[in-house]
């Protein structure tokens, strides 16, 4: 054990003692952090327009700040962008960190000096427990990599621009360098083929002990050194235990990895976004992540169900109940106000708060009223993948409303590692499984409005050409898992499995 494994123990157990602290007292933690955000927020621009001087409950709150999403703040977002101060936030941001925005083009997200640290205590907070938890920071001694973006950034009128993951990257703790991987000049490559094949060239003969980045993304890069190598993850890198992930539930990928892996590993799943950094998991024998209360962040939610309501019922934490799917909502101190960052959350507990992500509000499927969500669908596949050696690498779910003949049907496009012996009686599972979950899909079924599900066979490597085909190929790009509309299934028809 190395002096700095030793100490990390110690080290451990004092901060997760603190967020310990505030995880059990919820509600104060967060009226702490509404009254500095309203107090901050008088001083903008925008709380100026939205008579801010006026607020001093939550009820006042939703009188005047009412649910946006990025094109309701783009006008103060270009005005900042334009170079003007205390406009969301009091000065200027530190960065922008840079999405890609379905309608609006590229987004441009604020990070302030008050925001930017949340990230990073965040994620090393998860480690943190981990390391309590395991009582064993060994993996500090070996190497870590984490698979992201380009650190290159952009200038925007005197503030630096990039991708999150690559902003993130200038902040990697000072005892952490020597131990990170890849170099910074693979990290800097564009191209994410090449990137990938340099991170293997880079990582094949280190002890690599932490492994971190978006499932599908990893598994190329598990497949590249598999074929490098001709042996399994665990048997290059014995003293790899762990994965971290965030973006997608991992429940899909699982048998691929642990194939790939050639072991059974523990899992830590994180929840940043570049509005914030959400959640985390915080122990490895409950469902969900930790909620954080404490950074910054004031949230709010909607029942997702009334979500697209003229007055859906708007609540903050003290409301929520255990097993409802909410729309989240973000008031930060990067300036976002009434924020819906898209997502959907339900809650695993209580005490402490702890979510799990279920979606998108809009990556969802009710083109005859069914309301299929993102959870259903991830489960559908679990239980039926479930026993088996079947592996999955990638899918994504559309309906098909005009079939050249019989009823219309929900298509699955699923690319498989290991496929099914019988497709058909796979269909069958995953189709039970959505009947048994989802009442009005039971009913469309049954009533002959709906056919059962159809499963289109994606040739090996297909979802990474499509991305490709559209300009989306890289480590923080995902494939929506289902959608109201036949964009994405249209085009996947040329990335098919020839019969």
């Amino acid at each position: 054990m190395s002096i700095k494994s030793f100490f990390a123990i110690p080290f451990a157990k004092i901060a997760t003692k603190k967020v310990q602290k505030w995880a059990k007292k919820p509600f104060e933690t967060q009226e702490k952090v509404f009254k500095n955000l309203i107090s901050e927020g008088r001083k903008t621009a925008f709380g100026k327009d939205h008579n801010f001087d006026k607020i001093a409950t939550y009820e006042d709150f939703k009188k005047q700040v009412k649910v946006t999403d990025y094109e309701g703040l783009r006008p103060y977002v270009d005005r900042m962008v334009a170079g003007e101060s205390d406009v969301l936030w009091k000065g200027k941001p530190l960065y922008y960190a840079k999405t890609s925005g379905t309608t609006s083009g590229a987004k441009y997200i604020p990070i302030t000096k008050e925001s930017m640290p949340t990230h990073i205590k965040a994620a090393r907070n998860a480690l943190l427990f981990y390391i309590v938890e395991k009582n064993d920071a060994s993996f500090v001694d070996g190497k870590m990599i984490f698979l992201q973006g380009s650190p290159v950034l952009e200038n925007k009128n005197g503030v630096k621009l990039g991708r999150l993951s690559g902003i993130v990257a200038h902040y990697v703790p000072q005892y952490l360098l020597k131990n990170r991987l890849p170099s910074w000049e693979t990290n800097c490559i564009e191209d994410w083929d090449t990137k990938v094949n340099a991170v293997v060239e880079e990582t094949v003969n280190e002890d690599m002990t932490v492994i971190s980045g978006i499932p599908s993304w990893v598994q190329m890069y598990f497949e590249k050194l598999i074929e490098k190598t001709g042996k399994k993850v665990s048997e290059l890198f014995p003293n790899f235990n762990f994965f971290i992930y965030g973006g997608v539930n991992f429940e899909p990928y699982k048998n691929k990895f642990e194939s790939l892996i050639g072991k059974k590993i523990d899992y830590i799943e994180l929840y940043p976004a570049s509005e914030g950094f959400i959640a985390y998991q915080d122990t490895q024998t409950e469902k969900g992540m930790l909620l954080q209360l404490d950074s910054g962040i004031f949230y709010e939610f909607i029942p997702a169900t009334e979500f697209f309501d003229e007055n859906p019922t708007r609540i903050s934490i003290k409301d929520v109940k255990i097993g409802v799917n909410y729309v989240i909502i973000l008031n930060t101190t990067a300036g976002l106000w009434g924020y819906n960052i898209g997502d959907t959350v339900e809650f695993t507990s209580t005490k402490p708060y702890r979510i799990k992500v279920t979606g998108r509000i809009k990556h969802f499927i009710s083109a005859f009223g069914e309301h299929v969500i993102g959870k259903e669908v991830e489960k559908a596949l679990n239980d039926s993948i479930k026993g088996t050696n079947i592996n999955i690498s990638e899918f994504t779910v559309a309906p098909q409303v005009n079939p050249a003949s019989g009823l219309p049907y929900h298509e699955w496009f699923i690319e498989f590692e290991n496929e099914p012996e019988n497709l058909e009686e796979f269909a069958e599972k995953v189709d039970t499984s959505m009947q048994e979950q989802n009442i009005y899909y039971f009913d469309l079924i049954e009533g002959k409005i709906l056919r059962k599900l159809v499963i289109r066979k994606v040739k090996k490597g297909g979802f990474h050409e499509y991305m490709k085909s559209i300009g989306k190929f890289g480590g923080q790009n995902k494939i929506p898992q289902l959608s109201d509309n036949r964009k994405i299934a249209d085009v996947l028809q040329d990335f098919l499995v020839e019969e």
